[in-house]
């Protein structure tokens, strides 16, 4: 006999997961960079000026999984997606990734990384479909110091800052604001 506390397990099992799915039906492919950060249409209480200047600096320290995307890098495609989807001209939208720890190492060329960890580097097209639209990449110099990280290994257009910490008070200095998160 099934009891009532059981059947309310099974029908928040089903609901909860067709809850779930229908929230990652939600996601769609960005205008801009259309390989990465799919961002989902919401009814915005938030308004905006849709002719602001974008200056955000976003600060990671965290190596995805090995042959994946890094989520956190990931991260920039889908703020420069979702605000151009929203009507923020693509120009308009200034980013930087500050990378530091064993987050390094997602920017290491290709070859570079396979060989280091016999996987493929996931995050190589994203950063250069970053680059392409403005977004500055800029590893920590004394992570990479640490970790025996050289300017040669990085992907092309990865920049070596003298520090996270020195990047991001120059980027603070040029009216970049520090996304939290």
């Amino acid at each position: 006999m099934i009891t009532i506390s059981r059947l309310l397990t099974i029908f928040f099992a089903i609901t909860t997961s067709n809850i779930t799915m229908a929230g990652a039906d939600n996601f769609i492919s960005g205008s801009v960079i259309k390989n990465y950060g799919k961002q989902a249409k919401v009814q915005q209480d938030l308004d905006f000026d849709k002719s602001m200047i974008f200056k955000v600096a976003f600060d990671i320290s965290e190596q995805g999984k090995l042959g994946k995307i890094n989520r956190q890098i990931e991260t920039l495609a889908r703020f420069i997606n979702m605000h151009v989807a929203n009507g923020v001209p693509a120009e308009n939208i200034h980013l930087a990734l500050v990378v530091h720890g064993k987050a390094g190492f997602d920017l290491l060329k290709g070859a570079l990384y396979q060989e280091k960890f016999n996987s493929n580097n996931a995050n190589n097209a994203l950063l250069q479909d970053l680059m392409k639209n403005q977004v500055e990449v800029y590893l920590c110099g004394q992570s990479a110091a640490y970790y025996d990280i050289t300017n040669q290994q990085l992907e092309p257009g990865v920049k070596m800052a003298l520090s996270a910490m020195t990047a991001h008070a120059v980027l603070h200095k040029k009216g970049y604001s520090l996304n939290p998160f």
